[in-house]
């Protein structure tokens, strides 16, 4: 059974993360496109104000991933109130940076709840709707740090290369029950999350041409969509070379080691 991008015909858009960076971005350029969108995050305050910027474009539906339950409320009402989720756009996420050797356990705990878990808790609501429907598109907010292991990045890349891998493998899901499912790997973005970085991060782009990106690739069937194209490709290239070889780079390009 054949997937295909959603249009505004099919429904409305429902992003996670909504309130900052990447996420409102989004939630912008999909309004200025015609569609309808449905938004979520943990503050109410700051969603409301989202919506006020296109008043009767937006849903408010504050909430946290980390919540199963609570985002399979958002899911039924938002279907039962406003009609069906066409495009979702899960984007929440976190960064927590560790360095061995003392590793902070409970912080560990909370990325893969927010990162790994939180996606998961959303998707459990959506597949079964979706299906029923034999329609419906799918997007997971990774990351380019998902490709390989990076200095301090042991919780933060492996959550991330959890989601494309779990998104790789329902890709195929998808294509038996009419779903697109594409995973979303962006480098650095100049994001309230990016802002508390103490590292370099090559060719930053502003969120709104993150949100181009993000959207345009929606319109597409292609599986991974990635912005800056610059960063991904190094970083791809990087990830074929051998391991000594993957060291010896990583090591000279961030000082890790030293």
């Amino acid at each position: 059974m054949a997937s295909r991008p959603q249009t505004p015909r099919d429904g409305l858009a429902w992003i996670t993360g909504a309130g900052t960076g990447i996420g409102k971005a989004v939630v912008l350029e999909l309004v200025s496109r015609g569609w309808r969108v449905a938004v979520t995050g943990r503050t109410e305050s700051v969603l409301a104000e989202l919506a006020a910027s296109a008043p009767g474009k937006i849903v408010v539906m504050p909430g946290d991933v980390t919540n199963p339950a609570a985002m399979a409320v958002i899911v039924e009402t938002i279907e039962r109130d406003h009609g069906p989720i066409a495009l979702a756009f899960l984007n929440a996420g976190m960064a927590t940076y560790i360095s061995a050797p003392e590793i902070d356990l409970a912080a560990v705990r909370r990325i893969y709840d927010v990162n790994v878990m939180g996606a998961f808790n959303c998707l459990a609501a959506l597949f079964p709707r979706m299906a029923k429907r034999a329609g419906g598109q799918i997007a997971v907010c990774a990351s380019t740090a998902g490709y390989g292991g990076l200095p301090r990045a042991a919780a933060y890349s492996s959550t991330k290369a959890a989601l494309i891998n779990a998104m790789t493998a329902f890709r195929f899901d998808g294509e038996r029950l009419g779903i697109l499912v594409q995973v979303v790997n962006p480098g650095f973005v100049d994001t309230p999350m990016t802002k508390t970085n103490d590292f370099p991060m090559p060719f930053m782009i502003a969120p709104d041409v993150a949100a181009k990106a993000c959207v345009d690739g929606f319109e597409r069937r292609g599986f991974e969509i990635i912005f800056p194209k610059r960063l991904a490709y190094i970083l791809k290239f990087a990830n074929l070379l051998p391991y000594p070889a993957y060291f010896w780079l990583i090591s000279k390009v961030t000082g890790a080691g030293k």
